[in-house]
């Protein structure tokens, strides 16, 4: 019960793939999160395993209460969720403002929002009693910077942004920290079929003169998981290599 335990929502594949291994390496006991991606986490799982770490694939819909329930329960046989990683990523509909039904846009809002509302919820309950939590949730820089037809994307992780600073604020005197990353472009399986020309323009205004990596953005999150980081709270962090610098 010594070792510290990590969730990683969406943790099987990209950035979360990354994060769960990169915390593993920084001697967390990693619990990967997926909803349909069973044999990819079990693999991961594995894979941590065998490089002397300890990894667990947990199943379960972030959107879904019961289902929630059900894997912190998972983690509590372990001693409960000392980090918590919100990084399940939600569908939404990209359509201009004045082509989208209010349905549309609400669908992002509150699947975002309650993932991480519920989340947060039920980890804090366990970081409470050990005065000693890190949240960290995964938003993006369209929060900042709009981009066509990203609209429900940005406002939704908008609404993240300052749901972590309340956090922040109001756990700071419980040990708990909350703190926000937010990639630009990543190269992952999501952006594998967006147009070279894209990249290449986003690469192109990019002061570092390349994409970000899953790895990155994982090695941001660690610091904000780890002992290190024990008076950063409420803050925005920006993994675009300078692309957005206002």
């Amino acid at each position: 019960m010594t070792k510290r335990n990590a969730l990683v929502t969406g943790g099987a594949r990209g950035i979360g793939a990354a994060t769960s291994k990169a915390l593993a390496e920084d001697g967390y006991r990693v619990f990967i999160n997926y909803v349909n991606s069973s044999a990819v986490a079990e693999q991961l799982a594995e894979e941590i395993r065998s490089q002397g770490g300890e990894a667990f694939a947990v199943q379960a819909d972030v959107r879904d209460d019961a289902q929630l329930e059900a894997m912190f329960a998972q983690v509590d046989e372990h001693g409960g969720v000392d980090v918590l990683v919100s990084n399940a990523n939600m569908n939404f509909t990209a359509k201009p403002f004045i082509e989208q039904s209010w349905d549309e846009f609400a669908q992002k809002l509150n699947d975002e929002m309650h993932a991480a509302y519920q989340t947060a919820h039920l980890a804090v309950k366990c970081m409470k009693e050990k005065q000693f939590g890190r949240l960290v949730f995964i938003s993006s820089t369209l929060s900042e910077v709009p981009a066509p037809n990203f609209i429900a994307h940005g406002t939704a992780k908008g609404a993240l942004d300052s749901f972590s600073k309340y956090l922040a604020q109001e756990l700071g005197p419980l040990g708990i920290t909350s703190n926000i990353v937010a990639p630009g472009l990543v190269e992952t399986d999501a952006t594998k079929d967006a147009p070279a020309e894209f990249k290449e323009m986003i690469r192109s205004y990019t002061p570092t003169q390349r994409v970000a990596t899953p790895e990155d953005v994982a090695n941001t999150v660690r610091y904000l998981a780890s002992e290190a980081s024990s008076h950063i709270t409420g803050t925005y962090n920006p993994v675009c290599g300078g692309a957005y610098v206002q």
